[in-house]
């Protein structure tokens, strides 16, 4: 019995990464992110990743980290808006789909089709018919990106309901933060079960060996970002791309030019 009980107790907690280590490490990802970023431009490679997880859970902030070195024209991220009426009464992925990456390109997706599977659902923006009928219907659209050449990931962040307490505390208290806190954001904090019960049947019905969910532990924000960019850049058949090296041209002499005597409007210099 005490065997069994030592198996049962809970693993002890990590200590957080303090801010030095986690940019450091961070620094190396960045590399090897451009490093994909030449490979995906130079093959023609097409790359969707998908970001799902509850309010708090820390995805905008793993996009943030994912981008931050890489070029937003190559690197894009979509995060739409509430449809419109005639986007309504189209098919649920059919607003989605313009955005999948041509070659070359790298689309992140702040949210997904995935909507109708969580927020919509347990929100009463659709009706249980039309949820039902979408993850009936989400497998083989999947496997029709995956076959025309798409590589797709799919990331739940996986946060605990103590620690998305405390970050939309932080947002209510915060002057740079307050805007991430919606109407829409206070009514889901109230229905935690809900949203597990929708999570929990969607895992089970677009959980597929062509379209897997992976799911990340965000409690810690930094090892959660460190990790699912690890993770991505293993699912991700890239390679170097040679470069010839880079050296600056000579500046051109200023021959007769000279400085003009303009009354610029300067910016004022407080700090």
């Amino acid at each position: 019995m005490a065997k069994d009980k030592k198996k049962a107790a809970k693993a002890p907690e990590r200590p957080k990464l303090n801010n030095k280590d986690y940019l450091e490490q961070l620094r190396k990802l960045h590399v090897e992110l451009v490093k994909l970023q030449e490979w995906v431009i130079a093959s023609g490679a097409k790359v969707c990743i998908v970001f799902e997880g509850r309010d708090g859970a820390g995805k905008g902030g793993v996009i943030k980290a994912i981008t931050e070195r890489v070029s937003p024209r190559v690197f894009r991220v979509v995060a739409l808006p509430a449809p419109t009426d005639r986007e309504k009464s189209q098919m649920h992925v059919q607003r989605y789909l313009p955005h999948l990456p041509a070659g070359g390109e790298v689309v992140i997706f702040d949210r997904s089709w995935y909507n109708r599977a969580g927020v919509e659902r347990v929100m009463g923006f659709c009706t249980e018919e039309q949820a039902d009928k979408f993850l009936n219907s989400i497998p083989w659209v999947e496997h029709t990106i995956v076959q025309s050449g798409v590589i797709l990931l799919k990331y739940w962040l996986e946060v605990s309901p103590e620690e998305q307490t405390r970050r939309l505390e932080a947002r209510i208290n915060d002057g740079r933060k307050i805007w991430k806190l919606t109407p829409m954001d206070l009514k889901s904090y109230s229905r935690w079960y809900d949203y597990s019960r929708a999570r929990d049947e969607m895992f089970k019905r677009s959980d597929t060996e062509h379209a897997p969910w992976l799911v990340a532990d965000s409690n810690d924000k930094r090892r959660a970002r460190l990790n699912i960019i690890t993770d991505l850049l293993s699912r991700i058949p890239y390679e170097d791309v040679k470069r010839e090296k880079v050296t600056l041209p000579k500046r051109q002499k200023p021959g007769n030019y000279e400085e003009p005597n303009y009354p610029y409007r300067r910016v004022a210099e407080p700090y």
